[in-house]
């Protein structure tokens, strides 16, 4: 008996505690999942035709502001679907060869900074003058510099700390300036 408590013994092969969670557990390959395919075809990297609409100096402010807002909220959604995705099953993001679906989200994480920063700029750029002196009938009058409605849209979705204060800002405006309050429409 002694001969076999020695050769067992030998055999006795210590395991780690991740080749014991390994083993224990079994492996699902999350990459080829339907998520993860939906995921793999959701780029950032197509934006630019409609960059460069936003940036078009030639369109008018409210052209570029609803463009600028649109690509926005269109990043926004993309990246929402990475992260409900990705938290749904950490996998997606964790697993090995999950590096192409990672670096797809973080460009659109970029883009949609470098977006929100173009607007941010364009919005604040317009608050500094948002009533403007025109001539009409030979007479000296205040006119609005834009049409506010897709200002405030954009100030909204951009979710500024001082959203309220530049909110009020306009309404100001709109009071120096013959505007209909139920359409936010110049009256001319």
């Amino acid at each position: 008996m002694s001969a076999a408590a020695i050769l067992l013994a030998g055999c006795v092969h210590e395991i780690t505690s991740d080749e014991r969670l390994d083993r224990e557990t079994t492996r699902t390959d999350s990459l080829k999942s339907t998520t993860a395919t939906e995921l793999g075809r959701l780029r950032c990297d197509d934006i630019s035709p409609d960059l460069v609409k936003a940036r078009d100096g030639n369109r008018t402010e409210e052209d570029r502001l609803s463009a600028y807002t649109e690509l926005y909220s269109h990043l926004k959604s993309r990246i929402s679907k990475f992260d409900e995705a990705m938290s749904r099953n950490p996998d997606l993001a964790f697993q090995e060869g999950s590096q192409d679906l990672v670096a797809a989200r973080d460009g659109c994480v970029q883009s949609t900074a470098d977006v929100r920063s173009e607007l941010e700029t364009l919005v604040r750029e317009i608050m500094q003058v948002l009533v403007v002196e025109d001539v009409r009938s030979g007479q000296n009058v205040k006119v609005a510099r834009i049409d506010f409605t897709p200002l405030r849209s954009a100030i909204e979705k951009l979710e500024l700390d001082d959203r309220e204060f530049m909110l009020s800002k306009i309404t100001n405006a709109e009071k120096q300036v013959d505007v209909k309050v139920e359409g936010r429409k110049r009256n001319k």
